[in-house]
């Protein structure tokens, strides 16, 4: 009795802690949740898969900067890109890893290897210890010039002009010159290689500087433009197209190409490369009749104080420029390395308009710097038209982010034209030039809203310094809207005969005009014809009553 007594309660006691146990046990065990969620992590896709404990007021015991570090596991899935992630206001865009590795080998094989090195070696290894420039002594010109002429096909001889124009460019050019020469390392490169297709000697290549000073957009008073100075006209011979949005003679690697064309058929003509140099700047009928009143003289020299004066000067600036670009080293010039050479860009087929500030925002890349890479697209917006292929032109490393998000940034693209208040200017082809004829009582404003343009772009395309202008001369007008110069007037407008008109008369003023109509005053007279001055012309017609 006495030990079973003792064995009840020792069970009794074991039975107690055991429940005493199994108590606690289920009081402190804290639940748990397996989490699995899809989140954008380092720009990818990522599948997360965590356990999370809870305690026992189901509170998440660790925050998220304890889990992300220990996921179970991470599943990246690589799919087409269609969305763009924003960081601190910049998007963050990943290139393909294999792709870019791919572009840096290959721009340190350029880079690095002969192929670069025949272009910049000179510049690269330049001494700059400060050089003080000296009198270039005659004797030493002459015998430089002597050397030059050698290896080239131009005729470069001795001559106290052609000495004259060098002693001015390396006394008064010599900064302007160094930032030539640092542009030239990005264009050359391409003018040789088209040059050397086109069998046209490399020296060509200093005929930019000279017309442009290597400015794509460069414009002259009389409408010349691009790097090659193309005229209208004699653009749209070789292919280059002007539009509302594009002007290829902006394009550097459009018009290189026309102009080697254009310089080839030159030769052909003449069979002197110095003749032909003029004949580009001037025009083929200008050198024949230089040639005819020179008494048949067909070297330059020759020639040349029959030719028209700025053309007098064009080549002995040719010459010039070519001296001190080859004789660079010994005359001091410093010159610092392009950032972006022309082999280390690329350029992609644009699916979808685009504006600059677009793909500024995107990539990170400065307007001024797709400016100086695109100098085509006038209104810095690349338009996408059905039958015609439109191009951008960025550093490699840049395309190749744009290549990896291209659908991305199509799609942030049509998401911020969406909201536009304003849409963008609406594309017409410049094919058409009219030639219009002044007629009494005509001047600019006048003419300028017949052809729905403006008084500065009139100027602009006939070289017109002034407002005055002449009966019977002869205006170039390319129209904004097609067939505008052609419209005709409406039913509407021909019988509205309600306006009244008065004739200018010699000794008539704005005060005098309006004395004659009651109720008219100057300030109408001037606004109702769009007249800033108080000048009249004998024979200008004038409105003098409200339409």
């Amino acid at each position: 009795m006495k030990y079973f007594l003792s064995i009840s309660l020792l069970c009794f006691s074991l039975a107690a802690n055991a429940q005493k146990s199994d108590k606690k046990q289920t009081s402190t065990t804290p639940s748990f949740k397996i989490v699995k969620d899809t989140i954008i992590l380092d720009g990818k896709k990522t599948v997360m898969i965590d356990t999370i404990f809870f305690d026992k007021k189901n509170e998440i015991k660790r925050t998220t900067e304890d889990i992300l570090p220990e996921l179970d596991s991470v599943e990246t899935t690589f799919a087409s890109r269609k969305t763009l992630n924003k960081v601190n206001e910049n998007y963050q865009l990943l290139d393909h890893e294999m792709a870019a590795k791919i572009d840096s080998l290959w721009l340190q094989e350029l880079g690095g290897a002969e192929l670069f090195d025949t272009i910049h070696n000179e510049i690269t290894e330049l001494n700059y210890d400060p050089i003080v420039f000296q009198e270039l002594p005659t004797d030493t010109l002459k015998a430089r010039l002597e050397r030059l002429n050698a290896k080239t096909p131009f005729n470069i001889e001795y001559n106290p002009a052609l000495e004259s124009v060098i002693r001015r460019f390396l006394k008064r050019r010599k900064k302007s010159m160094e930032r030539l020469m640092k542009m030239s390392q990005y264009y050359f490169p391409m003018f040789e290689q088209e040059l050397d297709k086109h069998d046209i000697p490399l020296e060509v290549k200093y005929l930019a500087i000279v017309e442009s000073a290597l400015n794509p957009r460069a414009r002259s008073r009389v409408g010349a433009t691009g790097l090659w100075q193309f005229m209208y006209q004699t653009g749209k011979q070789y292919d280059l197209n002007v539009n509302s949005y594009v002007d290829d003679r902006s394009d550097p690697v459009k018009s290189t190409e026309a102009a080697c064309k254009y310089l080839a058929s030159l030769y052909k003509i003449f069979g002197d490369w110095d003749l032909a140099l003029a004949a580009y700047n001037s025009g083929p009928g200008n050198v024949s009749k230089a040639i005819r009143r020179s008494g048949g003289y067909v070297n330059y020299w020759n020639i040349r104080p029959n030719l028209p004066r700025e053309t007098a000067g064009y080549l002995p600036a040719f010459l010039a420029t070519m001296y001190i670009f080859e004789y660079a080293d010994e005359h001091g010039f410093q010159v610092d390395k392009i950032e972006v050479p022309h082999f280390a860009t690329d350029t992609i087929h644009v699916k979808q308009l685009l504006t600059f500030d677009q793909i500024s925002e995107v990539l990170n890349v400065k307007v001024e710097d797709l400016q100086f890479f695109n100098p085509s697209y006038k209104l810095d917006i690349i338009p996408h038209i059905k039958g015609k292929s439109y191009t951008l032109r960025l550093p490699v490393q840049d395309i190749g982010k744009f290549v990896n998000n291209e659908q991305a940034i199509y799609n942030l693209a049509k998401e911020e034209l969406a909201k536009r208040e304003k849409p963008l200017p609406q594309l017409f082809e410049m094919d058409k030039r009219t030639r219009y004829r002044v007629k009494k009582g005509d001047y600019l404003g006048k003419i300028a809203r017949r052809f729905g343009v403006r008084v500065s772009d009139l100027k602009r395309w006939n070289g017109l310094r002034s407002n005055r202008l002449r009966i019977g001369q002869r205006l170039t007008v390319y129209p904004r809207k097609p067939g505008f110069a052609t419209q005709k007037p409406s039913q509407k407008e021909k019988n509205n005969n309600n306006v009244k008109t008065y004739i200018v008369k010699s000794g008539d003023s704005l005060w005098s005009i309006a004395q004659k109509f009651p109720g008219v005053s100057v300030s109408n007279i001037k606004k109702w014809n769009d007249i800033s001055g108080t000048k009249l012309k004998p024979g200008m017609k004038l409105q003098v009553s409200k339409k």
